[in-house]
């Protein structure tokens, strides 16, 4: 049986410096639409100053904690050699990751149930691309 292979993307507009929005619901509803009903889903991010990572997404406070704690792990200014300014969002899209998988069966994302999807944005605000692979298999 041969696999079933599509890309899709979305378009995210952060609002401020970090930013952390949760694309959850626009990443199922492109398993939805897929018709997939089992395998998996990959979420990437080509940038070098976003990320996209897993947690909780019912207690707003999480991410409020999530980007203050990179913040102070990884400060703006550091004494950085980047030219651009921006070394910081570098180091910060470094920790956390460019790309997630996530099961799918039955046709749905099999995230816990307190789970959801976010793009982290390090460099903002503007406008990223989050590119969503769904297979088949």
């Amino acid at each position: 049986m041969a696999s079933k292979t599509q890309t899709e993307s979305l378009t995210v507009r952060s609002r401020k410096r970090s930013d952390a929005l949760d694309i959850t619901d626009r990443v199922e509803q492109l398993v939805r639409e897929s018709d997939v009903s089992d395998g998996l889903c990959h979420v990437y991010v080509p940038h070098t100053t976003a990320g996209v990572f897993i947690n909780e997404n019912a207690d707003p406070d999480v991410l409020t904690d999530l980007l203050g704690t990179l913040d102070n792990l990884v400060p703006w200014e550091g004494g950085y050699r980047h030219a651009e300014g921006n070394a910081a969002a570098h180091i910060k899209s470094t920790l956390v990751g460019t790309s997630q998988t996530i099961p799918i069966r039955e046709g749905r994302l099999q995230l816990g149930r307190w789970q959801g999807i976010f793009l982290a944005d390090f460099d903002g605000p503007r406008e990223r691309t989050v590119r969503v692979t769904i297979t088949a298999g």
